[in-house]
């Protein structure tokens, strides 16, 4: 089942439909250390729809619990510096076709993130709008958030089981073992490379580059390849270094795990991190966040029949087309400042059409059914956030969506 995003004035929008995302639920923990994506957890979710964002939610009885909803700083400084790309690109345009046809059948199109060029402005104006405690951006009196959904169609993913999210083994191997497994390298080399940055177990970018570009195994290359884009851009916490946690993360993607909503999770948790503080480097996957933004103002009167293909590739789409440079962050958030709801392409124009279940007999409202599966603490907001944590016995995210009137 997909699991989707729902914005703002929905019933003006996108066949009137208001919809769930799978979302992480951590405005409900607090503490000093900045948690890790290697915690992620099932309980760790809720899914909600975005509404209207209007008024103080807490004088309205928002289900919110206390202290979730902190005074933010009126300032917010972002660091958003990225890893460099010309060894990955260097290496991309080495390979041949065969290469990269196995590269894209075994990890979609994350090859394109590397040619992605990053609105360093963009980005730290979006952070300002963003709302740790609804996991949204709220851009004048719109809300918008990305999602599962919209992510898994820009990544092109499709050999993953969409409702399995990675969970981090109870008893893992250790680093060196799994440095030694991906690489065939001998544990005193493995054990050599492994560095600790800021607290941060990890090995440099460098030990890898000429295994990635001279490994005599096909294979070999095209994995140790995706761990570092994985490592450096779409988990970019130590630049240069790609670091433990992400080796656990990819070792699980050979079981046909879903990394869309770890993806997503980490980008929620550094933007209320960085907005909670008021500074801070941004350490989720920006080019991900800067082409679902300017998709969103993707204008086309009418969508080519060719973007609900199965072959269209919406990265390398992006990738073609001209968008703004060299505009300044106090531009942008006087854009995000002023932004109307018919300012907004609401539905991606490379999103495909989709069976939305939204009516059971005569009710307008669906039962949620499943072996083993508890629906708990729903709750309903004034911002019309719907908040939900749903466990499973078998560890995966199940989720419902449904059709709101009025």
């Amino acid at each position: 089942m997909n699991l989707i995003g729902a914005r703002s004035h929905l019933g003006k929008r996108i066949g009137g439909d208001s919809r769930f995302i799978l979302k992480p639920n951590f405005n409900f923990q607090f503490s000093n250390k900045s948690p890790q994506f290697s915690d992620l957890n099932p309980q760790n979710f809720y899914v909600a729809t975005a509404g209207d964002s209007t008024g103080d939610p807490r004088e309205k009885g928002d289900s919110l619990v206390e202290g979730s909803i902190a005074n933010l700083p009126e300032h917010t400084t972002v660091n958003v510096r990225q890893n460099n790309l010309e060894d990955l690109v260097r290496v991309w345009n080495q390979w041949d076709s065969d290469t990269r046809g196995i590269f894209t059948e075994r990890y979609g199109d994350i090859a394109h993130l590397i040619t992605i060029r990053v609105d360093e402005q963009l980005i730290q104006a979006m952070v300002r709008f963003w709302d740790p405690a609804y996991q949204c951006f709220t851009f004048n009196q719109e809300d918008m958030t990305p999602t599962i959904e919209e992510y898994a169609a820009l990544l092109r993913i499709d050999n993953v089981q969409f409702g399995k999210i990675y969970v981090k083994e109870p008893k893992p191997l250790t680093f060196r073992k799994k440095l030694v497994r991906l690489t065939d390298m001998t544990d005193a080399w493995a054990e050599k490379q492994i560095k600790k940055k800021n607290e941060t177990v990890c090995i440099p970018w460098s030990s890898l580059r000429e295994l990635v570009l001279s490994h005599l195994d096909t294979l070999k290359r095209v994995n140790l390849f995706a761990l570092a884009i994985y490592g450096l851009f779409i988990f970019p916490k130590v630049l240069g270094h790609i670091e433990v946690a992400v080796f656990d993360f990819f070792e699980r993607l050979k079981q046909g795990v879903n990394p869309v909503p770890t993806i997503l999770a980490e980008t929620f948790r550094s933007l209320s991190t960085c907005r909670r503080i008021g500074k801070g480097r941004f350490i989720g996957c920006a080019q991900l966040l800067n082409v679902w933004i300017f998709s969103h103002f993707w204008k086309v009167e009418r969508t080519p029949f060719h973007m609900f293909s199965k072959t269209f590739a919406p990265l390398e789409a992006y990738l073609k087309k001209e968008w703004p440079r060299e505009v300044t962050e106090q531009h942008w958030v006087s854009v995000f400042q002023n932004l109307r709801a018919e300012d907004i392409t609401w539905r991606a124009p490379w999103i495909r059409p989709s069976v939305l279940l939204y009516k059971c007999g005569g009710q307008d409202w669906v039962p949620y059914s499943g072996y083993g599966e508890e629906l708990d603490t729903l709750a309903i907001s004034p911002k019309a956030i719907f908040f939900a944590t749903i466990y499973t016995r078998n560890w995966r995210i199940s989720a419902i969506r449904v059709r709101f009137r009025g």
